[in-house]
């Protein structure tokens, strides 16, 4: 939590405009979105302002007669800020500050924020201050309203907080070092995803939207032990371990951030090389949190994020997660039946040997089984095709070792000479 120099969280203010089109229900579950996002960044609600309109008002985003009511409210309220569910434009934000004498952030800023605070990996923090920059270089304003905001607090921290207080000219020397800087980190995850596909060890993406269970499902499949507790966004660093999926084959398994709804595009811009893994992956692992009121938006939600990177037509296996949270095997076979997902919870384990039957079968497609025959004169070799190969039978006979391994087409190559005509391709 970021406090105040009184030592208390900041009180903020939100506000939003609404069609009166709009759906009461999705707009209800967008405010409960939006109210935890307050408050995973550490701030405390002190109030509402919700306006029935259809445009914003291009100087003041709310009408003039809201304005000065906000105002009032920030007053009464001795609130420390006010956040927009909606982006502000840089004159916006000025006018705003001017009639209100607070600070104004939009939600983007605050989930920036809120990834400043999770960032631990160096790329991670690489990528941070990337997005926050690239998003702050247009609202610099000629009269640097938006670079006076000393003090700290929500919408001003982070890696990129000191960095904008220089001008434009530097700001963009800044985001140049950040992307060469970025290319050299991303160049050694490049390596280590093509040793992987060397030694044909398949990779299993997560994604989900945040706070589906991701890290605890992550925990459950690898022992890995990383943080898995119930707030926004926990996970932010790509994190990657080993899965076993029987005791001859693994694969590994990749955490990646958490989705949501309208998830800026600086971020999604700023994270594209880490989200892009979840293009190269052999299989999306869609992860769906059960228990989920608006399952139906989370869900298109993530699709609209993979749809941006171009992995909408990856092959995809959904997990409906938490089902211990809910009280109804029939209503648990129907969203299952729905989604086409496998139902599990990762916190208690059910589902779970379900889960890695249908992980198999899915990585098996496209798999084919060879036949190779290893002299005794080279069986050193032996040793290198167990680690990489999931091996199906093992033979000694007078000519040699002969070896049924299950590979796909690229990674046998290597053991060419040893083939001996015989495989057959799965479907």
């Amino acid at each position: 939590m970021i406090d105040t120099v009184d030592n208390r969280p900041e009180k903020a203010i939100l506000i939003g405009l609404s069609s009166p089109r709009a759906d009461e229900r999705i707009l209800e579950y967008e405010w409960n979105e939006f109210a935890e996002l307050v408050k995973t960044a550490g701030a405390e609600e002190a109030g509402r302002m919700l306006q029935a309109r259809e445009t914003p008002d291009p100087a003041l985003f709310l009408g003039s007669g809201k304005a000065e009511a906000l105002a009032e409210l920030v007053r009464s309220a001795e609130a420390d800020l006010v956040i927009s569910i909606q982006e502000l434009s840089p004159v916006q934000v000025r006018n705003l500050e001017d009639q209100v004498r607070v600070r104004v952030i939009d939600r983007t800023d605050l989930i920036l924020d809120i990834f400043a605070q999770r960032a631990r990996s160096r790329e991670g923090q690489l990528q941070v201050e990337l997005a926050q920059l690239n998003y702050s270089l247009p609202r610099l304003g000629g009269t640097g309203l938006a670079l006076s905001r000393q003090g700290g607090g929500i919408g001003t921290r982070g890696p990129g907080e000191t960095k904008l207080e220089a001008n434009r000219r530097a700001v963009r020397r800044r985001i140049a070092d950040l992307r060469s800087e970025l290319a050299e980190v991303q160049q050694n995850r490049t390596v280590q995803r093509h040793l992987r596909e060397k030694k044909g060890i398949p990779t299993i993406a997560m994604v989900g939207y945040t706070n589906a269970g991701k890290s605890t499902l992550f925990n459950r499949l690898t022992d890995a032990g990383t943080s898995a507790r119930d707030r926004l966004f926990d996970t932010l660093d790509p994190l990657s371990r080993q899965l076993a999926l029987d005791r001859h084959r693994t694969a590994i398994l990749l955490d990646t951030v958490g989705f949501i709804s309208n998830l800026p595009h600086q971020l999604v811009a700023a994270f594209k090389a880490t989200l892009e893994e979840t293009l190269r992956a052999n299989l999306i692992l869609h992860v769906m949190d059960a228990g989920a009121p608006d399952l139906e938006r989370r869900h298109a939600a993530v699709r609209a994020v993979l749809a941006e990177l171009g992995a909408e037509s990856k092959e995809t296996l959904a997990v409906l997660n938490k089902i211990d949270l809910l009280d109804s095997e029939p209503l648990i076979q129907r969203l299952s039946h729905q989604w086409s997902a496998v139902p599990v919870s990762a916190a208690s384990g059910a589902g779970i040997p379900e889960l890695l039957t249908a992980l198999r079968r899915r990585l098996s497609a496209g798999m084919g089984e060879y036949r190779l025959l290893v002299p005794f004169s080279e069986a050193g070799m032996l040793d290198r095709l167990h680690r990489q190969f999931r091996i199906l039978e093992e033979e000694y006979t007078a000519e040699g070792v002969r070896l049924a391994v299950e590979s796909e087409a690229e990674p046998i190559r290597a053991y060419q000479r040893f083939l001996t005509g015989e495989e057959r391709t799965e479907c």
